[in-house]
C-alpha cells in the first residue's frame, strides 16, 4: 500500500488499522453513509432550522475567537448569479484558513441557524473549483468513509478519488451475465463505481445491493459446500416407518398437535427414512411444544430397535424433560432413563450400565451423557435442547457415541428466516411458530417506578391466591458488582414487604448447586416470589408461576424480554408480564413489545434495532462478519444468495470448472475454513 501514490509509511499504517492492506480493500472500502448533496438550496432561500446544501464562490474568510476561547473558521459565499451573501462557520478549526481560499467554488452542507443573520454551520464542504475556474453543473452525492486516527474520511475519499479509475480498469465480474440478470444485478465495475462515485443516492444503494448480494452469495457457497461435505461424509441411518408407537402416541396424547408440529413431525421423518444423515434444527417459540415434537423423532429411532438420547444444558431442564417424557410415555409402558451429575455413584453406574446393554431406549441427560464411560449399545438419534448453550465439541461428543447418528437440534430462540440462513446455513430449519390451545395468555404491560406500590399490592393478590412471581433484574457485565447488589437489596427488602411470604434470590454468581436448590424449591411452591438476574432465561417450567415484574425494562434486549416473558404463561391461569422503566427514550420498543407475543416478530424488532452484529453468536457464522448486506432489507437477496449458490455446488461440489474459479479464489482469501472446505475431490 505505501507504495501507492498519495500513501507514505505513515498512512500504510493508518489504513491497515481499517482493513486496507492492498489496492483491492481499497476498492471495497465503502462509505458508511452518503450525504444527499444533489439538491441544492439557493443561498437567498435558507431558512433558520433547516439542513441544506449550498453552493457558492467564497468572497472573504477569516478566524475570530469566541467567548469561550474557542476559534471558528469562517467563509463568506456568493453565488456566481449574485445571489447571497451567506456566512459559513466551522467552530472550532481554524486550520481551514490554509485549505479554504478566496475565489474558490464551495459544496458546503449542514444546519442554519440564526447569528447576526443567518449561518450555516458546516458539517461538510467540497472544493468544487478553485478561482476562476467552472463548477460542476449539479450538486453531487459525497460518500462519507470509515476513517481511524490519523486518517479523515475526506482523506480517504480524495485517495479512493484519485486511483478509482486505475483500479476499477483491473475489476473483471465472476457472475455470469444470465445470474446477474436474474437477480437484477448490475456488472461490478459498474457497481463499485456507483458506490464510490454515485449519481444519485438511488446510484449508491444499486451499487451497495450487488456488494451485498456477492457477501452473500460467498457465504452460502460456503454453507452449501459444507452441507454436502457433511452429508457426503457418512451415509445416516435409513430408518423404516413402523408406526408402531408412533400411531400409540398420537392416539394417547392428551391434546390435539397444532398444524405445525404436525408438519414439524413430517419434515423430520422424512429426514430420518432418507439415506443421509438427519442434521435439523427444531426452532420454536416459548409454549409452542417442541418436545412433543422430538419425542415422535425419538419414538421412530425406538421402533427401528435404535436408542435415542436428548442432552439438556442443565440438570433442572433434564429433570423437565424426564417428568414430560415420562409422562407422555405412560400409557405406551416405555420408561425413559435418566443421566445428570447428581445421581449418586452407583445410580449412575447402573444407568451407564443399563445403556451400554441397550436395556435403555430412551435416555435423558446433561453433559453427564458425553463423558467417556459413556457407551450406547445402539445409539441412532441425538436431541440437543437449546442447543447455543453447547459448544460445537460438545455437540459432536454426543453425536460420536453412535455410528453416524441423526441430529436434531432444538432451540426456544426464535430468530428471523434471514438470519437462521445466515448462521444455520449448514442445516435444515424447521420452525414452530403456532402455539397449543389451552395455554394461558400473558397480559403485558409498561409501567413506571409511580406505580410500584400498586404492582405490590397485585403480587401479594396472587401469591395469596397461592400463586407465585418472579422479579427480574439485570445484569450487565460493565456494571456486573452493581447490579448483583441492586438484585440482593431488592430481595431483602421484598422480604420485609411481603413477610408472610417466602422471597428467594438467585443469580449467575452463585454456587450451581446453590442456584438450583433455590430454583427447585420454586419449582415446589416453597418459595413464593423468585428474585433473579436474566439467569432464569432459559428452560425452568413452572405453570403456578402468574407473575413476572421486569425491573429496568429498558435495558433488556426484546428477545431477552421474550424470553424471560415466557416464562409465565405455562399454566392455565392468566398470567401478567410488568415492565417497569421510568427512561422515556426507551417507551416506544418497549410498548412495542407490549403488543405482541410473537417471538418471531419480536425477533424482527430486535434485528432492527440492534443490527446483525450483536445478535446470537452472529460472529459464529464462518468467522466474516457482514459489511455491505443489511439483514433488515436484504432478505429477498439472501434467499436469491442461497438458491444460486445451490446450484452452482449441486453441479461442482469443489468449484473444479474453470468456470468458477474466480468464486473459489475469493472464497479460500476470505474465509478461514475455505481452503479445507475446497480441497479438489
Amino acid at each position: 500500500m505505501k507504495y501507492l501514490k498519495g500513501v507514505g509509511p505513515k498512512r500504510a499504517e493508518a489504513l491497515a488499522r481499517l482493513g486496507i492492506r492492498s489496492v483491492g480493500d481499497l476498492l471495497y472500502h465503502a462509505p458508511h453513509r452518503y450525504l444527499d448533496a444533489t439538491t441544492v438550496t439557493p443561498l437567498t432561500k435558507v431558512q433558520v432550522g433547516e439542513e441544506v446544501t449550498c453552493v457558492g464562490r467564497v468572497v472573504s474568510t477569516g478566524v475570530l475567537p469566541t467567548r469561550k476561547g474557542l476559534r471558528v473558521f469562517r467563509a463568506v459565499l456568493r453565488e456566481d448569479s449574485g445571489g447571497g451573501p451567506l456566512e459559513c462557520a466551522w467552530p472550532g478549526q481554524p486550520f481551514l484558513e490554509r485549505q479554504i481560499k478566496k475565489g474558490q467554488l464551495l459544496l458546503v452542507t449542514g444546519p442554519v441557524r440564526y447569528y447576526h443573520g443567518h449561518q450555516l454551520v458546516a458539517r461538510e464542504f467540497v472544493i468544487l473549483a478553485d478561482e476562476g475556474e467552472a463548477g460542476p453543473e449539479r450538486g453531487l452525492v459525497l460518500p462519507v468513509y470509515p476513517a481511524t486516527e490519523g486518517l479523515t474520511h475526506r482523506q480517504i475519499r480524495g485517495l479512493i478519488h484519485q486511483h478509482l479509475d486505475a483500479l476499477l480498469a483491473l475489476v473483471a465480474d465472476p457472475h455470469p451475465k444470465g445470474l446477474r440478470a436474474a437477480v437484477g444485478l448490475p456488472e461490478l465495475r459498474a457497481a463499485l463505481a456507483a458506490v464510490h462515485r454515485p449519481a444519485t443516492p438511488a446510484d449508491a444503494e444499486a451499487g451497495r445491493r450487488r456488494l451485498a448480494f456477492d457477501e452473500l452469495f460467498d457465504q452460502q457457497l460456503v454453507q452449501a459446500r459444507a452441507r454436502a461435505l457433511a452429508k457426503r461424509a457418512r451415509a445416516g441411518i435409513t430408518f423404516a416407518l413402523k408406526k408402531a408407537l408412533t400411531t400409540k402416541l398420537k392416539q394417547h396424547l392428551p391434546f390435539e398437535l397444532t398444524g405445525d408440529q404436525r408438519q414439524a413431525i413430517r419434515e423430520i421423518a422424512d429426514d430420518m427414512l432418507a439415506p443421509l444423515r438427519m442434521h435439523r434444527l427444531l426452532m420454536g417459540d416459548v409454549g409452542t411444544g417442541k418436545t412433543v415434537v422430538a419425542l415422535f423423532a425419538m419414538l421412530l429411532a425406538v421402533e427401528n430397535d435404535y436408542q435415542a438420547a436428548i442432552m439438556a444444558p442443565t440438570e433442572l431442564l433434564a429433570e423437565q424433560h424426564l417428568a414430560t417424557l415420562t409422562r407422555l410415555l405412560e400409557p405406551l409402558a416405555l420408561k425413559p432413563d435418566v443421566l445428570t451429575g447428581r445421581l449418586a455413584a452407583a445410580e449412575k453406574a447402573a444407568a451407564r450400565e443399563r445403556i451400554a446393554a441397550g436395556a435403555t431406549r430412551l435416555v435423558v441427560g446433561t453433559h453427564a451423557l458425553i463423558q467417556e464411560a459413556v457407551k450406547f449399545q445402539r445409539l441412532g438419534l441425538v436431541v440437543i435442547d437449546e442447543q447455543h448453550r453447547f459448544g460445537v465439541e460438545q455437540r459432536a461428543a454426543l453425536v460420536e457415541k453412535g455410528d453416524a447418528p441423526d441430529v436434531l437440534l432444538l432451540t426456544a430462540t426464535p430468530i428471523p428466516r434471514s438470519l437462521a440462513l445466515t448462521l444455520y446455513g449448514d442445516l435444515d430449519v424447521t420452525q414452530l411458530r403456532e402455539r397449543p390451545p389451552g395455554r394461558g395468555t400473558v397480559k403485558t404491560a409498561l409501567r413506571a417506578e409511580t406505580a410500584r406500590q400498586k404492582i405490590y399490592e397485585f403480587i401479594r393478590a396472587e401469591c395469596v391466591a397461592g400463586r407465585q412471581a418472579y422479579v427480574i433484574y439485570p445484569v450487565i457485565e460493565e456494571s456486573e458488582r452493581a447490579d448483583l447488589k441492586a438484585a440482593t437489596v431488592m430481595a431483602e427488602r421484598l422480604a420485609k414487604v411481603f413477610p408472610e411470604l417466602e422471597v428467594g434470590l438467585v443469580h449467575g454468581r452463585l454456587k450451581a448447586e446453590e442456584r438450583d436448590a433455590t430454583m427447585r424449591a420454586f419449582r415446589d411452591n416453597a418459595v413464593h416470589i423468585l428474585v433473579a438476574t436474566s439467569v432464569i432465561e432459559v428452560g425452568i417450567d413452572v405453570a403456578n408461576a402468574t407473575v413476572m415484574l421486569i425491573e429496568h425494562a429498558e435495558r433488556f434486549g426484546l428477545a431477552q424480554l421474550h424470553q424471560l416473558r415466557g416464562r409465565v404463561g405455562r399454566g392455565a391461569a392468566a398470567s401478567h408480564c410488568i415492565l417497569l422503566s421510568d427512561i422515556p427514550e426507551a417507551a416506544p420498543r418497549l410498548q412495542a413489545f407490549t403488543e405482541t407475543t410473537d417471538g418471531f416478530k419480536i425477533a424482527e424488532l430486535d434485528l432492527q434495532e440492534r443490527g446483525m452484529g450483536e445478535l446470537a453468536g452472529a460472529r459464529q457464522s464462518g468467522g466474516v462478519p457482514l459489511r455491505y448486506a443489511n439483514f433488515a432489507t436484504d432478505l429477498p437477496l439472501l434467499e436469491a444468495a442461497r438458491r444460486a449458490a445451490g446450484e452452482i455446488i449441486a453441479r461442482d461440489p469443489a468449484l473444479a470448472q474453470p468456470a468458477h474459479a474466480a468464486y473459489r479464489e475469493r472464497i479460500v482469501q476470505r474465509y478461514e475454513r475455505g481452503f479445507e472446505l475446497f480441497r479438489v475431490g
